[in-house]
């Protein structure tokens, strides 16, 4: 379970959000609605321990993370909205990368769980394929695929379906409802109202349920 409790944040005197408290049940995913601006981003950068935050405290199944900013585990997996996977590698060399340098896995054991989710996500043609070769669509999917790779124990979206057409925005959703069947933790940041609605889970809406 996902526990936040009296989480605050603020940028030059400006309160972005103050004791932001929630739960995430194991397997259930959880929607963070609003418009841009209002600190949805922010919430999830401090989840995934990238900048910190000025009080409160995050809880993974009763483990205590840290809101400094200093962070260096894989607790939290992130898909970024720019995707940030490296032009310079190969699909499955993006998805090897963390298990095989940060956390020192075997090489039989990185190449195994890569093979598991290039076939899970329909990837496994584009396995040699370099990012500038691929489409929004499947750009998603190996930053789904390489944050999976992780094991991580929740898994966070920011903006996943932005830029991407309609049959790329229902595959997402597919993925996402597959993950949530086998009782992935997840929390999707959208401002993608029809998609949100489209998510079987809790809504969180930053610009009503927040207080600032």
């Amino acid at each position: 379970m996902l526990s936040i409790k009296n989480l605050t944040k603020s940028y030059n005197g400006r309160t972005i959000f103050k004791d932001l408290s929630f739960t995430v049940a194991p397997g259930e995913v959880l929607t963070i609605v609003g418009p841009s601006g209002i600190g949805k981003t922010t919430f999830l950068n401090i989840l995934a321990g990238l900048i910190p935050a000025d009080g409160g405290s995050i809880e993974l199944d009763g483990k205590e993370l840290t809101i400094d900013g200093t962070r260096q585990g894989s607790e939290v997996g992130v898909i970024f909205q720019d995707f940030n996977l490296f032009p310079q590698y190969t699909v499955t060399e993006n998805i090897t990368l963390a298990p095989r340098i940060v956390a020192k896995e075997k090489k039989a054991t990185y190449t195994k769980t890569a093979a598991e989710l290039l076939a899970d996500l329909d990837l496994t043609e584009h396995q040699n394929n370099y990012p500038f070769e691929l489409s929004g669509g499947q750009k998603q999917r190996v930053a789904i695929a390489r944050a999976l790779a992780m094991k991580p124990g929740v898994l966070a979206y920011d903006e996943p379906t932005s830029g991407l057409d309609e049959a790329s925005t229902e595959r997402v959703t597919s993925i996402i409802q597959k993950l949530q069947s086998r009782n992935a933790t997840q929390l999707v940041v959208t401002h993608d109202l029809p998609f949100a609605q489209s998510l079987n889970g809790k809504v969180l809406d930053f610009s009503k349920d927040v207080e600032r």
